[in-house]
């Protein structure tokens, strides 16, 4: 069927093509004289005559006129198509004129008869590609090549067939629209385009219409505007639809061509749907030992929306004792977990039952209240074996820090809370009591003390004290006991510090020397008070005194002001600090007064005796480093003169004269190299006496030599001496 089309299409052509060719030659080529004012005036040549002789040419008006040519596109037949004739009133058979065409496509696309102006298209043309061609016409004589006029300028128009189907270019399309929408609702727009003319004919005329996606939805043929045409369509039960649009040209009219796209449209979700709870009771067992916040049970609303429309909070609405429990929302789950708010306690209550609701955090506002269910929940509490309770978390005792040993300090209680009632033993952690200060009564958890106790060394003891049942021994409670060790009076308060004091030789009566203080290491509730005096053999001490500042501090003052070094460089003051405990505790300390040398401002420069009687400017230490470097001076010097003493003293040879040796032989066998007493140099260096021998009267001094048997001794075979002479007394 559709060739048989494409041959009825292809004869249609073939007869208009037929009428066109053989109208255009006699339509269109006529000479339009009225239509001269729209192009320039050319210059026809006409013969007038000889001159003497000569050809004169005379300007003329142009016989024919032309702007615009046409030829249909994608026209493939045999032989090249004629679009159409040029012709000028020039060509009247006597002048050899010749027809020239220039511009675009002249001699490629487009060709002239040179003769008779005809003009063919050799190629086939298609008007999306270029619908228009601007060429030149120019009439010449055929012999001359010389222009007979001026060149004119016309169009050749491309003119359209129905040859492009419509496409959409932005396709496929996704479009969505809410759920439930009212019939009439706009979707989405699809748009189509078509490369023909838009201009001529109805080759780019659109009509779009629905091939799929009836009775849901519908299109309107000119705005291409998709709606909804089913009203209720809901998207819990189906979400998604497949919608094919056609657009038709030719107005849709047979014979057009049509282009198809499809738009996936999606309902999207209204909160329509409530929750609703799997089931309207739930139960549960919660051990009563379940601790406080943590989870006891879980219920779960479902809701066929999805999103934020789907999501839901839990409360509890109703039920006795309510605020023992708490329900919370999971926000990956949506499911309600019931949590414990406070202890569950199987011997007072023993179920509990709550009314819970779910509803919609998002809802309709023109439906007035969101979407909710509820649900009963049931809660059962089951008895566990639980470990004793202590009377109080924490225990506050007291004791004197001189109690006696075995003193009762207190007493811890603890119970077993479940019926039953098992019986409770105590112990005390030694973990927290290593030096095991403290004992327990495993019955009747009474604290007693096993050790003295000293408030100075630890004020409080902190010990941990644990309960047991007896039948079960796993179940065990734990308490805090935290011991005061209550102060007495027994530290005698003492100097806060060594104090010593410098008194100025140039101070004056009444200044103050020292501000002496106490400290004592008991902690009495009134507070500290001391008492300071002098001790009874220092009453009437001529020198110092003491003055009670009133804040538990004294001043050591001086009586008069005659101290002198050299008369006495210290004083010792014993002075009795007593407290005001029960009873009262008192020591001796001894306050050391130094006599200094000070400045007139009262600065201290020296406090020593030998530091009075050096000059002024120089102290002991400044002397005795001078001595030092005095004594250094002269060992020095002693030794310098030693070394040159010993520098001059000349040896054997005692001038400068030539100097000569001699050997001399003895055959007496000596000790050998290991005999180191067989030869004594120093005899060599002695030229006035060896090994207590005196020089010989007869022989030169610088001849003498050592005797034989100084040299050679332990049996030696021979001996070699050297001897050194002078060449002076050889020659005497």
């Amino acid at each position: 069927m559709p060739k048989r089309s494409e041959e009825m299409l292809t004869d249609v052509w073939t007869s208009l093509l037929l009428v066109w060719i053989t109208c255009v030659p006699y339509t269109s080529m006529t000479p339009i004289i009225s239509q001269s004012k729209s192009l320039q005036t050319g210059s026809t040549a006409l013969l007038r005559g000889l001159v003497e002789g000569q050809r004169i040419l005379s300007r003329a008006k142009r016989g024919w006129v032309w702007n615009q040519m046409f030829v249909l596109e994608e026209f493939s037949g045999p032989d090249p198509i004629l679009v159409g004739r040029l012709h000028t009133d020039l060509d009247v058979g006597s002048t050899p004129i010749k027809y020239v065409l220039a511009g675009e496509g002249a001699g490629t696309i487009f060709a002239i008869n040179e003769i008779t102006g005809d003009i063919h298209a050799m190629k086939r043309l298609d008007r999306e590609e270029k619908a228009e061609y601007t060429l030149t016409a120019q009439v010449t004589n055929r012999d001359t090549d010389q222009p007979l006029e001026p060149p004119s300028e016309f169009i050749i128009k491309v003119q359209d067939i129905n040859d492009n189907p419509p496409q959409f270019v932005e396709g496929p399309y996704r479009a969505s629209v809410p759920e439930m929408s009212q019939v009439g609702t706009s979707v989405t727009r699809v748009t189509a385009t078509d490369a023909d003319d838009p201009v001529y004919g109805n080759s780019a005329k659109l009509v779009y219409s629905i091939l799929e996606g009836q009775p849901y939805f519908s299109i309107d043929p000119n705005t291409a505007i998709i709606k909804i045409a089913l009203h209720g369509m809901d998207r819990e039960m189906r979400e998604e639809y497949l919608v094919v649009i056609q657009a038709k040209d030719m107005g849709g009219h047979m014979g057009g061509l049509s282009g198809t796209t499809t738009v996936t449209v999606t309902l999207t979700d209204v909160n329509d749907n409530p929750p609703k709870f799997s089931k309207s009771l739930y139960e549960f067992v919660i051990p009563e030992e379940l601790g406080i916040g943590q989870p006891g049970g879980k219920v779960k609303a479902n809701d066929r929306d999805i999103g934020e429309n789907a999501k839901s909070t839990y409360n509890i609405i109703d039920g006795d004792e309510k605020d023992v429990f708490e329900i919370t929302t999971d926000a990956q789950t949506q499911e309600g977990i019931l949590r414990l708010k406070k202890p569950l306690n199987f011997e007072t209550k023993k179920s509990y039952t709550l009314k819970v609701e779910a509803a919609n955090i998002r809802f309709d506002p023109n439906s007035g209240s969101p979407f909710k269910d509820t649900a009963t929940v049931k809660i059962a509490v089951e008895d566990s074996d639980e470990p004793p309770v202590f009377s109080k978390p924490t225990f506050v005792l007291q004791v004197d820090e001189n109690a006696p040993i075995n003193t009762v300090i207190g007493t811890v209680t603890a119970r077993d809370p479940d019926v039953t009632g098992s019986l409770v033993r105590y112990f005390i952690d030694r973990h927290t009591d290593l030096e095991r200060q403290f004992n327990i009564n495993v019955d009747d958890g009474k604290i007693t003390l096993a050790k003295p106790l000293d408030r100075e060394t630890d004020m409080w003891h902190n010990i941990t004290v644990t309960a047991t049942e007896i039948r079960n021994h796993s179940q065990i409670s734990r308490a805090i006991v935290a011991i005061r060790v209550l102060d007495i009076n027994d530290n005698a308060p003492e100097f806060a510090t060594e104090y010593e004091a410098f008194l100025c030789e140039n101070g004056k009566p009444g200044q103050v020397i020292q501000t002496v203080s106490a400290v004592d290491k008991d902690d009495p509730i009134q507070g500290h008070y001391f008492e300071y005096r002098l001790i009874p053999e220092m009453l009437n001490n001529p020198n110092f005194t003491i003055k009670n500042n009133g804040d538990n501090s004294i001043s050591v003052l001086a009586k008069h002001d005659t101290f002198r070094r050299q008369k006495q460089e210290m004083y010792f003051l014993p002075i009795i600090v007593t407290d005001n405990g029960n009873p009262p505790m008192s020591s001796t300390n001894t306050l050391t007064i130094r006599v200094c040398g000070c400045s007139r401002e009262g600065i201290v420069q020296s406090c020593n005796v030998e530091a009075y009687v050096l000059p002024i400017g120089l102290s002991m230490g400044a002397l005795i480093a001078i001595l030092a470097c005095i004594i250094l001076l002269l060992v020095i010097v002693v030794l310098f003169v030693t070394l040159r003493r010993h520098k001059n003293k000349p040896l054997i040879i005692k001038d400068d004269e030539d100097v000569r040796e001699n050997i001399i032989r003895y055959d007496d066998e000596g000790g050998g190299e290991e005999d180191t007493e067989a030869f004594d140099i120093a005899t060599l260096q002695n030229p006035d006496g060896i090994n207590g021998y005196l020089p010989r009267k007869d022989i030169k001094p610088d001849l003498q030599f050592m005797p034989r048997n100084s040299c050679l001794k332990k049996g030696a075979t021979f001996c070699t001496l050297r001897v050194k002479y002078s060449a002076h007394h050889l020659s005497r």
